[in-house]
């Protein structure tokens, strides 16, 4: 019983728990605690450094120090957290006279249900948690479910306005609260609990967080461009002819995405040669015209597949602990794949090269990566590296490490991946989220400008929507029509600008199981959104190597290129409640306009001189503006003496 100091790391035995404080990386605290007497080696995705710590015993409590973080673990195993000697986050007893440090209970599986309780802050701040339409930008007073589903990405990491990162690194199920009488984290299923405190502003923590987590590697050019997607190209003649009708315009595009149903059968991975004959020939082609080919991969499969028996009879499919192992029901019942077993993402890899790589495709877009299942009980997952309520939310870590591996193996840096769902690390495997299927509203557009600024804050730095939203637009509508432009504007403005959704419209269905949308291009919106859109695209254009740069420093400090504007100014108070504005890269500061009819907007502009991009006019930071934005006009600034602003003019180019 009591302290033990060794190495530099504290151990604390008492009844009924064990616990560790040890250093983690620059100005990191990791805490440990395990009801079963023994702390674990589970570093998940968290690859821990080796910092100069200090650690010691005081008269009743123990002391680590690293850096500008201090740590005071007390004789009731209360944690109390410092950072430069200003107390950022103190463990919160849960019973009378101090007692409940930390809460356990014993399940059939033999794992723990456990939560740890922290004291309130009344002026405290939070952000990240992945992305999820909440419609909050600040996140105090929200609680959040840690488990992935469509359009929700469940990323346990939050930033404090106190001046602090919290990395729960568990990746069981579970919920985080970050209510006004406490903040609690919970996870379903686990042996111990485990989190990294970091201290330092924005951009210390972020520089750490990859460190601990994984830096993305530079987005390759190519991607930095315009992405047309649609739901969905049927044939390769089809894609060509859209391809083609861009080149003749004049209009450069980058990326042309062939999605679902593809496919002979859900689990072949490969193109169904009745409609899609000799693919090789229509990358080749695509080529030429200097544009990537990106294709669907699901990772559901069914028992009609080629592919079934083996990967079934080889324990490559996610098992359940009741019931079948289809746990998905979309056209059938389909098994997911299992791509934490090392040997599932082999076989996988190899039916992917030969059926698509080798066939000239560029990259791939790796759909339903939660993966979703119906209903959306983790607890019924087997997985090879454990049950669903364990470690489930590290499904789609190892589903982009499949791809990531493979393309290495055949000698390819240029890997990007986009998925949509991710965890803690998987931005080291170049993978670009997307939020999922959203609805085509304006509410939507304003749900996602907030999430997408939550996910920058996660460490994962490429990240993107459907331009337009993915469901319920229709393209002959004059509410579309305006939420396209107002979405595209938005979209420029994005780490990566991707065109994607099913339109309501014609429907050419050849007569597949799945129907197809409408037409998805920018001249399907009518003339007056085809200009505007077209201007927006050459303006992404000229735009591109602004983006590459701020790509480069994403990739060696983990500064993310779009990023709340409390990120470089993080001792304004105002900027912790700007969730509808945001700095793109280090020079510009973007407002989109995200309400029906809307053509003017409040705009807080930090210290500094600001000009704006539409009319060169200059403005002093540290107060708030009424900007006007016709239809065919967004909301920009720019830092006094930018270069970046000639892009914003083409007669300037």
């Amino acid at each position: 019983m009591g302290f033990q100091i060794q190495n530099n790391e504290i151990s604390y035995l008492r009844n009924g728990e064990t616990v560790r404080l040890s250093a983690c990386g620059k100005n990191s605290i990791r805490f440990q605690a395990s009801p079963n007497g023994r702390i674990e080696n589970q570093d998940w995705t968290l690859m821990p450094r080796k910092a100069m710590a200090s650690a010691w015993l005081e008269n009743d409590f123990a002391v680590l120090e690293n850096g500008s973080m201090r740590a005071e673990l007390y004789k009731d195993g209360r944690a109390v957290y410092y950072c430069r000697d200003k107390k950022i986050l103190a463990e919160k007893p849960e019973l009378a006279f101090g007692q409940g440090i930390r809460n356990y209970r014993s399940k059939a599986s033999g794992q723990w249900s456990a939560r740890v309780t922290f004291e309130p802050n009344e002026k405290e701040h939070f952000y990240g948690l992945g992305h999820e339409s909440t419609g909050c930008f600040d996140l105090k007073g929200c609680t959040i479910d840690l488990r992935h589903v469509n359009a929700k990405c469940a990323i346990p990491f939050v930033y404090s306005s106190l001046g602090y990162g919290f990395l729960w690194n568990m990746p069981s199920t579970g919920r985080c609260e970050l209510a006004n009488n406490r903040t609690r984290w919970t996870s379903d299923s686990t042996k111990q609990i485990d989190y990294v405190v970091i201290g330092g502003m924005p951009r210390q923590v972020s520089e750490t967080l990859a460190d601990l987590t994984g830096h993305a590697p530079e987005m390759p050019y190519w991607a930095t461009g315009f992405w047309q997607s649609r739901l969905r190209y049927e044939t390769k003649e089809e894609v060509l002819r859209v391809a083609g009708r861009y080149k003749e315009m004049g209009i450069p595009l980058s990326v042309i995405v062939i999605d679902y149903f593809h496919w002979t059968e859900q689990g072949d991975y490969k193109f169904d040669p009745k409609y899609w004959r000799d693919p090789k020939e229509m990358a080749d082609k695509l080529h030429e015209m200097g544009v990537k080919l990106m294709v669907s991969m699901w990772p559901t499969i069914n028992e009609k597949s080629e592919n079934y028996q083996e990967m079934l009879d080889g324990n490559m499919l996610i098992r359940t602990a009741a019931g079948s192992n289809r746990v998905f029901d979309f056209y059938g019942q389909q098994a997911e794949i299992d791509p934490t077993n090392p040997q599932t993402r082999r076989f996988v890899w190899d039916k992917l090269k030969k059926n698509y790589i080798d066939n000239g495709v560029d990259c791939l877009w790796f759909d339903e990566a939660e993966p979703e299942i119906h209903p959306e009980q983790f607890d019924n997952l087997i997985l090879s590296m454990g049950r669903g309520d364990e470690v489930g939310l590290l499904y789609p870590y190892y589903y982009a490490k499949l791809v990531y591996d493979g393309m290495k193996e055949i000698g390819r840096d240029d890997i990007v991946t986009l998925s949509r769902c991710a965890y803690l690390g998987a931005q080291k495997f170049g993978t670009l989220v997307w939020s999922g299927d959203i609805p085509s509203t304006f509410e939507s557009l304003s749900a996602q400008v907030k999430s997408g600024l939550n996910m920058a804050m996660c460490g994962i730095p490429w990240w993107n929507t459907d331009i337009g939203g993915f469901y319920g637009g229709d393209t002959e509508s004059a509410y579309f029509r305006e939420l396209i432009v107002r979405w595209f504007q938005y979209g420029v403005f994005c780490p990566v600008t991707r065109l994607h959704g099913s339109r309501k419209g014609q429907d050419r269905t050849r007569g597949i199981i799945e129907p197809t949308g409408g037409d998805n291009e920018l001249w399907s919106f009518g003339e007056e959104a085809f200009e505007i859109l077209k201007e927006l695209v050459m303006l992404r254009e000229r735009l591109r190597p602004y983006v590459e740069t701020h790509m480069k420093t994403a990739s060696q400090k983990g500064t993310p290129m779009m990023r709340p504007i409390f990120y470089d100014y993080p001792d304004d108070e105002q900027c912790y409640t700007l969730g509808e504005q945001y700095l793109f890269g280090d020079d510009i500061l973007f407002a989109p306009i995200t309400e029906q009819g809307q053509t003017k907007k409040e705009v807080y502009l930090p210290q500094g001189r600001w000009v704006l991009t539409k009319d060169a006019q200059t403005y002093l930071g540290g107060r708030w503006y009424t900007i006007e934005a016709a239809l065919n006009e967004f909301i920009a600034f720019v830092k006094e003496g930018a270069e970046v602003i000639n892009c914003f003019h083409s007669d300037m180019q």
